[in-house]
């Protein structure tokens, strides 16, 4: 292990770009994982969907009149 003064001092400060790009690269990572994690789910809600046996359209129910008196 080789003591060097960059292991404890920090090296400076960020600038604002280097700041708004790490936080630009972090922000554009997690929404592309999220939209990923979607996308497999819109796969698999759509394959389970395809599997199931067509049903019969439902009928819409009829009006009941009511007697008159």
């Amino acid at each position: 292990m080789t003591v060097t003064k960059e292991k404890f001092f920090k090296q400076g400060r960020q600038t604002l770009q280097d700041k708004a790009s790490a936080t630009d690269t972090a922000a554009k990572q997690i929404t592309a994982t999220e939209n990923a994690d979607r996308e497999k789910k819109t796969e698999k809600l759509r394959a389970l969907r395809l599997a199931q046996p067509e049903a019969e359209p439902i009928k819409p129910a009829t009006k009941r009149r009511h007697k008159t008196k």
